[in-house]
């Protein structure tokens, strides 16, 4: 009966815990916030809609105790973006919000896994590993998952392929600099360069161009129409803990930290990587393009910036 701690009961928080409900992949899912009533607020609500759900869950609004036992901590602690910011705009307020964290959770005992959400997403998953001091492969970030889910749900649109039939990902940043390693993108199997060479009609609008620029688009478009995302990174995190607490060795984008990579080490970016039960298993090497790599190194930069700013703080 795995335990999730949540920290975090705004829009994001509590679309994990329904999330992570509806998997019924925990027996235990605490809710914390500063705002306690809040929290149990969220609970309360979640728990009545466990009643309608395939396994029985507890959601309860916890307290930083409950850290001691949970197998995931998951961070979703901060501010909602608004509509015309990045989400490196939102580096200050995270980060002072972190350091209440880190100072709370330096009191326990917890020896889990540390799956971070908050934007900016790199830069706060860095933060917290250096100051939590936690092993490096048991601290990621949901980086570019929710990247990679908008690429492929583009490509998608633009060819009429099924979603479960496309292979992508975005890396680097979880933000505007993120990139597509375009030569790396398969269709039912094959290149998707090949399939523009024998189908134009049909594959030649999924561009470099139009894949990244949509990439880099959606998120703010659901911003401006209703204010928040939740839905999808909600999603995104329950697949993640499902594939820690079942030792699944799956191949998720997240945002890992590099140790030599991609020619990058000592922090935090979007890569492709194992996920099972120790964390951050393995981080995979595609055979980028000097194009790509040169884009890749550009997004890194940006991190390592925003490191630094966070760092001075």
């Amino acid at each position: 009966m795995s335990k999730i701690v949540i920290l975090g009961a705004g829009h994001v928080g509590s679309l994990c815990a329904l999330n992570l409900a509806m998997a019924g992949i925990c027996g235990e899912i605490a809710l914390i916030d500063i705002d306690e009533a809040k929290a149990d607020s969220q609970a309360k609500d979640v728990s009545d809609a466990t009643a309608f759900m395939r396994r029985p869950v507890s959601v309860y609004a916890g307290t930083y105790a409950d850290c001691e036992d949970a197998d995931i901590l998951v961070n979703a602690v901060g501010v909602s973006r608004k509509p015309g910011q990045t989400r490196l705009d939102m580096l200050g307020d995270t980060i002072d919000i972190m350091k209440d964290v880190v100072g709370k959770l330096s009191q326990t005992r917890f020896q889990g896994i540390f799956i971070s959400i908050s934007n900016p997403c790199d830069i706060v998953a860095d933060y917290a590993r250096k100051h939590l001091g936690y092993p490096a492969a048991r601290v990621f970030g949901t980086g570019t998952s929710l990247d990679t889910a908008r690429l492929r749900r583009t490509l998608h649109e633009l060819t009429g392929v099924d979603m479960r039939s496309l292979q992508c990902f975005a890396m680097g940043e979880h933000g505007d600099s993120s990139m597509v390693p375009y030569s790396q993108i398969t269709i039912m199997g094959k290149p998707l360069t090949e399939r523009i060479a024998e189908c134009p009609e049909v594959y030649g609008r999924a561009t470099r161009e139009i894949l990244e620029e949509r990439t880099h688009q959606i998120g703010m478009e659901i911003i401006i129409g209703k204010g928040s995302t939740e839905f999808g990174i909600g999603a995104a995190l329950a697949d993640l803990c499902q594939a820690v607490l079942y030792d699944e060795r799956r191949v998720f984008p997240v945002s890992a930290y590099l140790t030599g990579q991609y020619g990058h080490r000592g922090f935090h970016a979007g890569v492709p990587a194992v996920i099972g039960k120790n964390g951050v298993e393995e981080i995979l090497e595609l055979n980028l393009t000097p194009e790509e790599q040169a884009a890749f190194d550009r997004s890194c930069q940006v991190i390592q910036e925003h490191i630094a700013l966070a760092e001075a703080r």
